[in-house]
């Protein structure tokens, strides 16, 4: 008698916000062109069904994630790019001992006060400023905005003794430039597209928080699928068994096509924002 042998259920879906999950301008009912749609209320509801837990993992502050993963009702998530995991309510910090405390301030504070921030500011007028105004009110990382060399960032905080901190690209905001930025806007209009930036402790990566909760449920690599769209997100790729980039990610920033080209366990969408969370997770599911 033949022995058929099934391949492992997926268990777990870690999927990026905006961009990815949300829509233009962070709406979970919105997707291409900004036109209303449900693809990613359907990627949610598919995970239901087959008893896939979601975990969110996003460059947003702890309290915006909070509320997004209790709209969807998740009680798992990543914060700040990897900074904070919460795993049914309990908070760990993911930072390598930088933590907040009564004496120091929270670890955003900290990281304000060594002065690293107004380094990179002070090194690239014109080329960098705070992404207003969801850079306030942040627990760890200082959110940017601007184009500029993440290996030349990195050359200058090591040079000024910072090797704790690094710089993050996160992904395109303004794929036309500065022009939708409005007249507060200090970035010089000759860049190309504007990225968003984080400064976080350099140990932190939304890869490391996705491992360890992968840790924390007794998932293995084969068990778990993610989805995003920067090159942040894409980091994933080395601890799930696929990530899937949306589509909507190389439209933005071609030059992801560069970074997929040749690496194994990654697809690309066809589809875009929710969309492409839905085509990831009903092929995932189809083919296991």
């Amino acid at each position: 008698m033949a022995v058929v042998l099934r391949s492992r259920p997926v268990r777990c879906l870690y999927v990026d916000l905006d961009s990815t999950l949300l829509g233009p301008g962070g709406a979970l009912v919105r997707g291409h062109g900004g036109r209303f749609a449900l693809d990613g209320v359907r990627a949610l509801q598919a995970c239901a069904r087959a008893d896939v837990e979601v975990v969110i993992y996003s460059g947003r502050r702890h309290q915006s994630v909070f509320d997004v993963a209790r709209l969807i009702g998740q009680g798992s998530y990543i914060f700040e790019l990897g900074c904070g995991l919460v795993v049914d309510g309990e908070l760990e910090w993911l930072t390598g001992g930088v933590e907040p405390s009564p004496d120091g301030g929270t670890i955003y504070e900290q990281i304000g006060a060594s002065g690293a921030p107004e380094l990179l500011l002070e090194a690239y007028p014109g080329r960098l400023e705070y992404h207003t105004p969801w850079s306030v009110g942040r627990d760890v990382s200082h959110l940017f905005r601007g184009q500029i060399g993440i290996e030349e960032v990195d050359g200058l905080l090591r040079s000024h003794g910072f090797e704790w901190l690094r710089l993050v690209d996160n992904g395109v905001i303004a794929p036309d430039g500065v022009a939708r930025l409005g007249p507060a806007s200090t970035l010089t209009p000759e860049l190309e597209r504007v990225q968003a930036y984080h400064l976080i402790p350099a140990v932190a990566s939304k890869a490391t928080a996705v491992a360890r909760h992968m840790q924390n449920r007794g998932y293995a690599r084969e068990d778990c699928i993610a989805v995003g769209d920067s090159r942040e997100d894409l980091e994933a790729a080395d601890v799930v068994s696929c990530f899937w980039l949306v589509a909507n990610a190389l439209e933005r920033d071609p030059t992801l096509a560069h970074e997929i080209a040749g690496r194994s366990g990654v697809r690309v969408a066809s589809a875009g924002y929710g969309a492409g969370v839905y085509e990831a997770v009903v092929t995932t599911l189809a083919a296991r």
